[in-house]
Parts: C-alpha cells; structure tokens; sequence
C-alpha cells in the first residue's frame, strides 16, 4: 500500500572523530525513503531540488522503487545544504553552515497520483509546511507520522501544536521530548504530549533505544552495540523510515505491531550509523536486514521463571 514521504532531500558535509565528507547526499526523506524501501513496494516522494542535485543519485533512489515524481527540480537554483562535525561522543554536534536554497520557499505539490496514500511521513520540516501536506490530501491518510525537533519548538511552536493533533505518531529525542513538555521525566513527558494529540509518541534517545508510549502502554528497544559508528546523520531518519516502512507494508497499526515497527527502524538505524551519509543503507540485502533484526530478538529475549 502506497506511503508518502515528505522532507529534505539534500547535501550534507560530515565530520566525526573518524572522518570527514566532502558534499554528499542527505536529508531527512531520502534517509526515511531509503529505509522504507526495503518494506514498502510503493513509495511516493514529495521534495524540492536545485539543478546541481546529481541525476545519478535520483536515479540511485529510483532503483530502490521510490517514484521521485513529486520530487521538484528547481532550475536555477541550489539544494539544501547542511554542515557539521559531530564531538567524541558521537551524540553532540555542532553545526557549521545552513544553506536553506530552495528549502527557504518549498511549496510541496502533492501528484494526482499520489492522493490515495494509506500512510503519510511527514520529515523534519517547518509544521506549517507539514500542516499544508495534510490539508492537501483529499482523503486522510490511514495513518501519519510526524517528525520535529528543537528548532521548530523555539520559532513556530503554535504550528507544531496545531499539527500535532493531526497526526497519529510523533518522534523527538529525549532532549526534544523534555523541551516540549516542560518535563524531565520521560514518562511525565510523554504523557503530557499524548495530551496534545497525538496517539503514540517514539522518543529516540540514541545508542540507548527507543521509547514507544500510547496512554496505557511503554515499550523500550534497546540500539545494538556496534563496533563502528562513523556517522550518526541520518539515524533517526532511517529508523523513522524502517518505522513507518514496515507499518505501510502490513498495514496492521495495533500496538503490537507497533513494537514490531520500532525494532524494524531501530536495524535501519543501525545501518545507516556505519557509513557516512546513505552509503550503508543503498544496496542492502535482504538476508542483512533479517540477521540485523534477528540480533536485536537475541539481544532482549530470554527466558526467566518467577517462583
């Protein structure tokens, strides 16, 4: 069944304690494309370019059966550019440059073909833009999920409210998740986001898991210790691809299967961090993404009997 994806397609110029980039392909929808497309068979991008975006890496996406019709190419102008270098601990950066290009003005126009979405993805953009997605669709689409951050909760907070209680699931990080609610406990937190309208929130907090709440419910996914981590950029957006992904794929949204959808984004996730950039998670097989997730059941499964 068909998913929407809305958000960046990109540059981004990396440097961590194991290396550094030149221009590379980023943003935030070609990470959460990507990693939809080994779960998703039908996959419908919304983004906007500048002419200097190479053909080859829309070509690259289009292999991975991701239909770039909605993807504008704006002739004369230059894509979206972000820069940065991470610190030791991987899990700080700061930032160096912001082109916003093309971004600065995006219009996203939503195909003809596109208006039967099931599942909409709407990527890390300003929630006025991700507001316009939602009233552009004619019919709502089976399930939404949103993602933000601290930027759009410091410049356009009464947007992300409005926005917020269109969609079913949204996903911040733990330093997001307590700037929104004023709360330090991830637990107060969460429930008083769910009170702005969301369904279920997914807190992402790094190399230590992940935290999926509905009103009544918690469940954690732990990250997968890695040997390597050379590139953190795009993991939050490969696992919110892996999230929704598997979602669209067996249209089933019970919490259980929403469990099963957040160890599906976590393996993506987990992909991603060991390359720079989209490296990683190009050409995997499938027998790599089914012995990923298999580590992630051996990693929290066991046996226990309480006497």
């Amino acid at each position: 069944m068909s998913l929407l994806v809305i958000g960046t397609v990109a540059f981004d110029a990396i440097e961590t304690p194991f290396g550094k980039t030149d221009k590379i392909v980023g943003g935030a929808a070609t990470f959460i494309s990507l990693a939809a497309s080994y779960f998703a068979k039908k996959i419908n991008l919304v983004s906007v370019v500048g002419d200097d975006f190479p053909s080859d890496a829309i070509g690259m996406m289009q292999k991975r059966h991701i239909n770039t019709d909605g993807l504008q190419v704006k002739q004369g102008e230059k894509t979206f550019f972000w820069s940065g270098r991470y610190h030791n601990d991987m899990n700080s950066r700061d930032t160096l440059e912001t082109q916003l290009n093309v971004l600065e003005g995006f219009d996203p126009i939503i195909p003809e073909s596109y208006q039967d979405c099931e599942f909409l993805m709407l990527g890390n953009l300003a929630p006025s833009v991700q507001m316009s997605v939602i009233e552009r669709l004619r019919n709502r689409p089976k399930f939404v999920v949103l993602d933000t951050m601290n930027f759009w909760m410091d410049i356009a907070l009464n947007d992300l409210h409005q926005v917020l209680k269109k969609v079913d699931v949204l996903t911040i990080n733990d330093e997001e998740a307590r700037q929104l609610s004023g709360e330090y406990s991830l637990v107060k937190a969460a429930q008083k986001i769910l009170s702005m309208g969301p369904r279920y929130l997914i807190i992402k907090k790094g190399e230590h898991g992940a935290l999926l709440f509905n009103d009544k419910q918690v469940f954690f996914a732990p990250a997968l210790p890695l040997e390597e981590v050379f590139d953190p950029t795009g993991a939050g957006d490969s696992f919110a691809g892996g999230f929704i992904g598997y979602l669209a794929e067996s249209r089933d949204i019970s919490f259980d299967n929403l469990k099963r959808a957040v160890i599906f984004g976590s393996a993506m996730a987990s992909f991603s961090v060991e390359k720079f950039g989209t490296e990683r998670i190009q050409n995997l097989s499938a027998e790599e993404v089914d012995d990923r997730v298999q580590q992630f059941i051996d990693l929290v499964q066991f046996d226990i009997s309480l006497v």
